[in-house]
């Protein structure tokens, strides 16, 4: 409600970093990097798995029998619930809130920046900085419960591609990689590629959705996305607050809680680089690129893979649900490739994907988490000298602690994770949503005497990184 308040208010129409503000970034770069800055590596891991758990055993107040049309419907309005409009709404609510506050008002590159037109002095000084200390917490736990489900899903895949057998070790070994890869990557300087990066990935996951539409069974996947999302629709709010038979169950702590705790986890420092790379275009701009898009793709992706993987589990006598029983739900999506033709090929592409995307992930949001614990720098080489070690320090706990957690307790450790980050989370994206409020009001007089603040000065600069 309040980012579309937002959307068809005068300030819808103000652009990011001022009236004379250039884009740093095409429409379709900036698309590729906002998806998998987000809930790319989410994405690849839960599309068939998810369905799995819904359809075998759906709550009670689905009214659903288990394996039945309904528990099917149900799974894919499920997907939809946790995976298009409601994180991207909780991503762009504090980048909405910091790219205003920092490009057009001139307001520190930190969390506390925003926050002082609310908050004023108690914003600022400790205060800032202990609000910065919590959204790092916030996001330290929201990455390192996604870089646990990134590790299990590239585990699962050289289980099945090189016949590994997945360990803790194999694990330590992957978060390894991919630790070093993102912090080699954000030290050096490299994370521009990330432009680079994102392309490739989204275009894959635009050809590995399609060919799954198209080699499968399309009308049966369609048309259930299709009754999928009237359940949706019909449902969204008493599925967004928790109403009735949901109140309290098992379930939506299990699943419902559990994401959205994810996304408040990641969304204050994640606001930072969204908010950064949206320079040079509205506010209308910004949403229809860090929310409806994303979304609208979310929906696609869940619609194919998800009603994929349901498909292929009703006609192969339960073979991706004997997978999710034996060897958890990172074998999921590989026993569903198994299906189709060439699984081998699309299985090594997607545990490179895998890799890729949560490396692209963490480098957007490095440089934030650098600029929180800093103070700013004179000069680039300053700033790379001096964020180097905090990189390194960030890119180790991240690692341990994903590692810890898959090792010893596995999904119920991400799960876990996912809570921790999520408390803090919250707090901050209601007083952003208070910050933006307080933005329109003071737009509005703006609007009003015919002027708009003026840009900060590193606007100017448009650089990333």
């Amino acid at each position: 409600m309040l980012v579309a308040w937002v959307a068809w208010s005068p300030l819808g129409a103000v652009r990011i970093g001022g009236p004379d503000a250039k884009p740093i970034l095409s429409r379709w770069n900036w698309f590729a990097i906002t998806l998998c800055t987000t809930v790319a590596i989410g994405i690849l891991f839960w599309g068939a798995a998810e369905p799995m758990f819904h359809v075998n055993d759906p709550p009670a107040f689905s009214g659903a029998e288990p394996k039945s049309d309904a528990a099917a419907r149900f799974a894919i309005s499920t997907l939809f619930m946790h995976w298009t409009i409601t994180p991207y709404a909780l991503y762009s609510v504090p980048a909405l809130a910091f790219a205003l506050a920092h490009f057009n008002l001139g307001r520190p590159y930190s969390l506390s920046g925003p926050l002082s037109l609310v908050f004023g002095s108690a914003a600022t000084g400790r205060g800032g900085a202990l609000i910065d200390a919590v959204g790092l917490y916030a996001l330290i736990a929201g990455v390192a419960a996604s870089l646990a489900v990134g590790v299990m899903t590239l585990a699962g895949g050289l289980e099945r591609l090189a016949g590994v057998n997945d360990s803790a070790w194999l694990r330590f070994a992957i978060t390894l990689a991919i630790v070093g890869v993102f912090v080699a990557s954000s030290i050096t300087g490299i994370q521009r590629g990330i432009k680079y990066l994102s392309d490739v990935n989204v275009k894959f996951f635009f050809a590995l959705a399609l060919f799954l539409l198209v080699a499968g069974p399309t009308g049966a996947i369609l048309s259930l996305g299709g009754a999928a999302l009237g359940d949706y629709i019909v449902t969204f709010v008493p599925a967004s607050l928790a109403f009735g038979a949901r109140a309290g169950s098992d379930w939506m702590h299990a699943w419902t809680v559990f994401y959205f705790a994810n996304w408040l986890a990641w969304a204050p420092i994640t606001a930072l680089f969204l908010g950064r790379i949206a320079v040079g275009y509205t506010v209308r701009e910004f949403l229809l690129f860090n929310l409806i898009a994303p979304a609208a793709f979310g929906a696609l992706w869940m619609t194919i893979l998800g009603g994929a993987a349901i498909h292929v589990d009703a006609n192969t006598s339960g073979a991706l649900t004997a997978a999710l029983n034996e060897r958890g739900p990172d074998a999921v999506i590989y026993a569903l490739f198994d299906a189709f033709p060439l699984a081998i090929l699309i299985a090594g592409a997607f545990v490179g994907l895998t890799f890729i995307s949560f490396v692209t992930a963490m480098d957007s949001n490095t440089h934030s988490i650098a600029a929180v614990c800093l103070k700013p720098a004179t000069s680039h080489a300053e700033e790379r000298r001096s964020a180097m070690p905090v990189k390194i320090f960030w890119g180790a706990l991240v690692g341990a602690v994903a590692w810890v957690m898959t090792s010893t307790t596995g999904i119920d450790g991400v799960r876990m994770l996912s809570n921790l980050g999520g408390a803090p989370g919250l707090m901050i994206l209601l007083a952003m949503g208070a910050v933006i409020i307080v933005m329109r009001a003071q737009w509005m007089d703006e609007i009003r005497a015919g002027a708009q603040p003026a840009p900060s000065p590193e606007t100017e600069a448009g650089h990333i990184g």
